[in-house]
């Protein structure tokens, strides 16, 4: 049986983290259901490819950083900690639904269809990687800190403008991006012309090295959403079962509002980033380990995993499967990756409309002495 809950009354329920309170969350950190909660209500089928998908995200998510330890990407933002957040928000949406992701967002954007050999292509600075399915409905990771924000808003205004009432946008940020205007300016537009937009605010509590308190005295992110004219609500973050039922609800209310309300939603999902802001961060020397292993307790992957353990729809066997699975996968989209060789030629493309006369003359230079090849590449 589905979740019946009133999605105004979810926004007012969860009070502020600094008194102690929980936000909303199914599951207990050990996996357990909580008492009076039912689940959402999903195939077994489909709990099992989320859970294959937590796990393909974190075992990328290792891979990954190994990869550029050894030199082999030039950078990387872990996402171990956030990993059912993004899964769980992102099984939320509908296939003609959109996704505005960051940087950090690896495993949302796999889950709407774009292969990891894509993501890996990105993150080596190959431009092909963004060559993204059609149907994926995902737009290019944004790295700049909430330019994304007023363009889900404006993309989902345009959607409505031209009759495309079924379409809604759902944005992804971190804390850190509530400091900046564009998000302010994004919510505020999304109120006055009430556009079909979920603002999704992954809350890990630290803005790379800034901590939430330094970011806002208000008592939590979701309240913002008051003042602009529609509902705030938080999540356990780190709970994939109540990410996905509270952004499945904000989707629908923005897709098709009862009369009266807002399409609008914003979502605080309160998580941990369990590793560093990205691989040039040493998350040591602005917080300690006791606070990350207190989180840990909450890690969404063996949270999911025990969960479904107890209701039989996933054994050892299924388990072994997947981790297989898992590794093949990566394993492939890794070769695949490194297989694709740069065109020195590209470094002056798309810079200038028109390549100046020295450039164009030393990417030739490059090229004829054999480019990247020679140097270790």
């Amino acid at each position: 049986m589905s979740i019946s809950y009133d999605i105004d009354d979810l926004s007012t329920a969860p009070p502020a983290p600094r008194n102690g309170s929980e936000p909303f969350r199914i599951l207990d950190p050990d996996g357990s259901l909580l008492p009076d909660v039912a689940a959402p209500d999903l195939a077994p089928e489909t709990l099992l490819g989320m859970y294959r998908d937590l796990k393909l995200a974190r075992r990328f998510d290792e891979r990954a950083v190994s990869l550029q330890r050894q030199g082999r990407i030039p950078n990387y933002a872990p996402m171990t900690g956030q990993e059912g957040a993004q899964v769980g928000s992102a099984y939320a949406l509908g296939e003609e639904d959109w996704l505005f992701p960051t940087y950090r967002e690896h495993a949302a954007t796999y889950v709407r269809g774009v292969d990891l050999a894509s993501i890996l292509l990105v993150l080596a600075g190959h431009r092909e990687g963004y060559d993204y399915p059609d149907d994926a409905n995902v737009l290019p990771a944004y790295v700049p800190i909430a330019t994304q924000v007023p363009q889900a808003m404006g993309l989902a205004w345009g959607e409505q403008l031209q009759g495309g009432d079924d379409v809604v946008a759902l944005c992804h940020f971190g804390d850190g991006a509530t400091s900046e205007g564009d998000f302010h300016e994004g919510l505020n537009f999304a109120g006055v012309f009430d556009a079909p937009v979920v603002f999704f605010c992954n809350d890990n509590g630290w803005a790379i090295s800034t901590p939430r308190e330094r970011q806002t005295a208000s008592a939590t992110l979701a309240q913002k959403a008051a003042a602009y004219g529609f509902s705030g609500l938080r999540v356990d973050g780190m709970d994939p079962l109540a990410v996905y039922e509270v952004t499945r609800m904000a989707v629908e209310k923005a897709r098709d509002p009862e009369p009266g309300q807002a399409r609008p939603m914003l979502i605080e999902a309160v998580q941990y980033r369990l590793g560093a802001h990205t691989t040039a961060d040493d998350p040591s020397r602005y917080r300690d380990d006791e606070e990350a292993e207190r989180w840990r307790e909450r890690d969404p992957v063996p949270r999911l995993e025990n969960y479904l353990f107890g209701r039989g729809i996933l054994d050892d066997d299924r388990k072994a499967d997947v981790e297989a699975d898992v590794e093949a996968e990566i394993a492939e989209a890794v070769d695949a990756a490194e297989a694709v060789e740069a065109d020195v030629g590209s470094l002056v493309e798309h810079v200038y409309e028109d390549v100046p006369a020295h450039l164009r003359e030393q990417a030739e230079e490059l090229a004829a002495a054999g480019g990247l090849a020679d140097r270790g590449r």
